[in-house]
């Protein structure tokens, strides 16, 4: 698999336990305000990190690491997913998949499969804006599917939006809850303005509405049936 980076310590990445963090290169998708440039853009690339590194490491913190999560990039890409997470498995580390769910072919496989413990799932707009949030053509079934997919597996999982000022509107926010109602969690998250791949429209000038996402306004339209609603 190949491996941008990794942490290997987190208490955030992975709800509820003490975790690495690995980052896969290579996602299709050019998300404008995305700050993995290093993840996404071929040409900034490094060099890629061997696997038994990572799998000697990992070895040395058994009993102490819980879990491991695999995020990118966008891990679905990778050919040998599937073996890198049966060798985790065999280690007994609990494990969490970050995807953006453009490929519901490999989101299905491996949760039938039994790999995972934790699914997190970006939504990044609603379906009519995915070609805007993304920056490329999307075939809009293929989200739909992993929604349902993650939404119906049994498994702790999350959905999450990073929202953009100027790119995203309340509207939006309230279309995505219906879109994933049903589901264990939803997390709203900041943009963070950090060497994104485009500018988002409010730095380039462009009109921007003035509404803001808050943890009240989300208890407040809860009205999809969602576990949990988190605004970090």
């Amino acid at each position: 698999m190949k491996i941008g980076g990794w942490q290997k310590f987190s208490l955030i990445d992975f709800p509820g336990k003490i975790a690495a963090v690995i980052f896969t290169q290579g996602c299709p998708w050019r998300c404008p305000w995305c700050y993995n440039r290093s993840l996404v853009l071929s040409e900034e690339f490094g060099p890629s990190i061997p696997e038994d590194e990572v799998f000697r490491f990992l070895e040395t913190r058994l009993g102490q690491l819980e879990g491991v999560v695999i995020t990118g990039g966008e891990p679905t890409f990778q050919p040998d997913l599937h073996n890198f997470l049966e060798k985790l498995r065999s280690l007994e580390f609990e494990v969490k998949l970050d995807t953006n769910g453009y490929r519901p072919e490999v989101v299905e496989s491996v949760i039938e499969a039994g790999l995972l413990d934790y699914i997190a799932m970006d939504v990044k707009a609603p379906l009519g804006k995915y070609r805007q949030a993304t920056g490329r053509n999307v075939i809009i079934d293929k989200i739909r599917c992993s929604i349902d997919l993650i939404r119906d597996s049994g498994l702790d999982h999350e959905f999450r939006t990073t929202f953009v000022p100027g790119l995203h509107t309340v509207e939006d926010i309230e279309e995505i809850l219906g879109l994933i109602q049903g589901s264990r969690r939803y997390a709203l998250q900041t943009f963070q303005n950090n060497n994104p791949i485009q500018p988002p429209p409010t730095q380039a000038n462009q009109p921007a509405s003035s509404w803001r996402p808050t943890q009240s306004w989300l208890d407040r339209n809860n009205d999809h049936r969602i576990g949990e609603l988190l605004y970090r």
